[in-house]
């Protein structure tokens, strides 16, 4: 059974509230390890109250500006309406996740996500393949709402606007021509999504995070949620896990080695040229001045500096130290 909760009087705070329940389809990705802004560990985290909603910034501001204007484009490439679907919606057959979508089109069983993308990222749509940021979500929404066609335009700000589509497959849907691509999706992505959610809604309801990754936004993460320690408090590492750090410290330190190796071939190549080439490749090799703030030789002149003009800061220091057997 599909369910509905109405947004149409809902303040942006209360929105936000409201989708802490269950997982929205802008966050599949993250918690597929798909997302370069949301990892698992953050959606965990916001959904447990340990941090706060993602603060509003001018590119979410833009999107949401432009997501009308994206609807009426693709109203007018591809002759279709869409209508606005003011409800949170929830599926009995996908527990712990709801669909927020963008618009539904009128006189077919399908709905339209509406995206802006950064002419910077202009590369990821070069080719007529469904963009893989972008998929998860989609998918996701097919799967809350059981429509068997669910459509994406994207505008690449000053670049382009792209239209693609996803079908539930078997299907007899054919391309149209102001379409980059049709994509099947099978029943074993419905599936794999149900347990992705499932899984990761066990850790919300035991509250047990799930294993960070190895990206800046989980080390961001990881400071804010454990910015303070008891400096008494001792616990048991797992050894086999500290292995693996030292094993990833010497490989880490052979690359840089042989980095180094390389850039001194390099520059014995270059010697006194500032430019290098071959094909495909280009080199310089020129001085550079940096100034830097001598504060021993300032005090000395001038006397010490008074405290009020440093700025402290905290943060916790992981240090691994090998102990003798």
């Amino acid at each position: 059974m599909i369910r509905k909760i109405s947004t149409a009087n809902m303040t942006r705070e209360e929105w936000l509230e409201a989708r802490k329940h269950s997982v929205g389809g802008s966050e599949i990705g993250a918690i597929l390890g798909l997302n370069r802004y949301q990892t698992a560990l953050t959606v965990w985290s916001n959904k447990t109250g340990r941090l706060p909603d993602a603060e509003d910034n001018e590119a979410m501001r833009q999107g949401r500006d432009l997501e009308a204007y994206v609807a009426e484009r693709f109203c007018e490439l591809t002759g279709k309406r869409v209508k606005r679907n003011n409800y949170i919606m929830t599926n009995d057959d996908f527990p712990h996740l709801h669909a927020n979508v963008d618009r539904l089109v009128i006189g077919e069983h399908a709905g339209l996500e509406c995206k802006t993308a950064s002419a910077y990222n202009e590369d990821k749509f070069q080719t007529d393949e469904f963009p893989d940021s972008y998929y998860a979500q989609c998918v996701s929404y097919m799967a809350v709402t059981g429509l068997p066609i669910w459509y994406l335009a994207v505008l690449v700000m000053g670049r382009a606007f792209k239209v693609y589509a996803l079908v539930r497959a078997p299907s007899e849907f054919k391309k149209p021509e102001w379409c980059e691509s049709i994509t099947k999706v099978n029943e074993e992505e419905f599936a794999a999504i149900r347990e992705t959610v499932q899984t990761f809604w066990r850790h919300v309801e035991t509250d047990t995070p799930p294993a960070p990754d190895g990206s800046t936004t989980d080390k961001e993460a990881l400071g804010k949620l454990y910015k303070d320690c008891d400096a008494d408090a001792e616990v048991m590492l797992s050894k086999d896990l500290l292995r693996e750090y030292e094993e990833a410290k010497d490989l880490l330190s052979r690359a840089e080695e042989r980095k180094r190796g390389v850039e001194n071939q390099i520059k014995a190549q270059m010697g006194e040229c500032c430019t290098g080439y071959t094909d495909g490749w280009s080199v310089t090799w020129k001085p550079q001045q940096r100034n830097t703030f001598d504060r021993k030789a300032y005090e000395a002149a001038c006397g010490t500096i008074d405290k009020k003009y440093f700025k402290t800061s905290s943060t916790r220091v992981l240090r691994v130290k090998k102990m003798e057997d």
